[in-house]
């Protein structure tokens, strides 16, 4: 049994060993964005007021283009938005949650639906296998009320 347990800690010391240089990975191999980029929410405006909650959030890109997930083309990206959370690693895969919304089909607006209270929104550029780019495109993060 002694030994069993030695061969088990061992395994998953080589395991995580082996693994370490996978965590990395996906930094290393981030794709470019110029440094003029920029990502932006253009509707609704910082502290808009949403009677009913349901609205069209409106996506903008400057310095850079859309393509959808799966496509890859220098400088292209597609939107993610980010809903009531801070930005995620910026060298992982963005989440695809109920915070972490994916518009992969390269779309520049989208009918969400938000209860009622306040909310922040907030756009990140994923490229298209869903990892922010270097540097990574984000917009400021806003304030929405839905009464």
């Amino acid at each position: 049994m002694k030994a069993r347990a030695g061969t088990t800690f061992l395994i998953l010391v080589s395991l995580a060993a082996s693994l370490a240089p996978m965590r990395t990975a996906v930094a290393d191999e981030r794709k470019p964005m110029p440094d003029n980029a920029r990502e932006y929410i253009i509707w609704p405006a910082d502290g808009q007021v949403i009677p009913g909650g349901k609205f069209w959030i409106r996506m903008g890109l400057s310095g850079a283009g859309i393509a959808p997930a799966g496509v890859e083309k220098k400088f292209t990206g597609h939107h993610h938005l980010l809903i009531d959370v801070d930005l995620p690693p910026l060298d992982s895969p963005i989440p695809n949650d109920k915070n972490h919304l994916h518009f992969g089909k390269g779309q520049t607006e989208a009918r969400i639906e938000l209860p009622p209270g306040r909310h922040t929104l907030q756009l990140l550029l994923g490229d298209d296998s869903h990892v922010p780019h270097q540097p990574a495109l984000y917009s400021p993060k806003i304030t929405v009320i839905v009464p």
